[in-house]
């Protein structure tokens, strides 16, 4: 297993949800944070961590939320896309501006901070990259064909990024819940109590993060209810 200490991750989301609880996991084991969010102030100022502004639809924020990482540590050598959106947007609906957001969020979003930080990630030799999709990105269960289209791009996404930097170093994971208790899920017709805790997430976050080159886990699937197999 790799050592965190020394070792510098951004996660953005970092406000809210399986992000917010992931910047608690790494933070806590000894990993140098940088967390994008778009207010700042509502997280504490720490030496070992960095609270910077980023908002995924904006031009140039990714690049931004890059740049002032490295100028503070000094190197880059994992990523963490944990920001995402899920208005509804069905596949007959005539108003695509649903759907237009979460190509924007849920996709181009995390696109950006890894090309932003795709030459740093080369640097550190073992680059690593966790992009938070969804069992939405595997298989299509509900009427929001808008959310998991952007999920089943951000695993493609997550796949040409360990076919371009295998040979760096880079490994990527694609990590695939189905119900998580965060506020994202919290009109969804399933039990609070028997979803998937954020916290469990972030172990398993923090795991392939720490995995050797050796031992890349390409896609992750989490489930708190059977499904068959897909």
């Amino acid at each position: 297993m790799l050592d965190p200490v020394g070792r510098v991750v951004m996660v953005s989301g970092a406000a809210r949800g399986i992000g917010r609880e992931v910047l608690r996991r790494l933070h806590g084991s000894g990993w140098l944070v940088s967390a994008g969010l778009r207010d700042p102030r509502k997280l504490p100022e720490a030496p070992d961590m960095l609270a910077h502004r980023y908002e995924a639809e904006e031009e140039g924020s990714a690049e931004a939320w890059v740049a002032a990482t490295v100028e503070r540590f000094g190197r880059l050598d994992a990523v963490v896309n944990a920001a995402g959106i899920n208005p509804m947007a069905r596949m007959l609906d005539a108003d695509e501006s649903a759907h237009d957001a979460m190509w924007r969020v849920n996709v181009k979003g995390p696109m950006r901070v890894i090309r932003a930080a795709w030459p740093h990630l080369v640097a550190s030799g073992e680059g690593r990259v966790v992009n938070i999709a969804s069992l939405s990105g595997k298989r299509v269960a509900n009427e929001n064909t808008g959310y998991a289209m952007s999920k089943f791009a951000l695993v493609a996404l997550t796949q040409e990024v360990r076919r371009q930097g295998f040979a760096h170093g880079i490994r990527a994971t694609a990590l695939c819940p189905g119900f998580v208790a965060t506020d994202m899920t919290a009109q969804a017709k399933w039990p609070r109590e028997q979803m998937s805790r954020p916290e469990d997430i972030a172990v398993l976050i923090e795991t392939v993060l720490r995995l050797p080159n050796t031992a890349t886990v390409g896609e992750l699937r989490v489930n708190c209810r059977f499904e068959a197999l897909m």
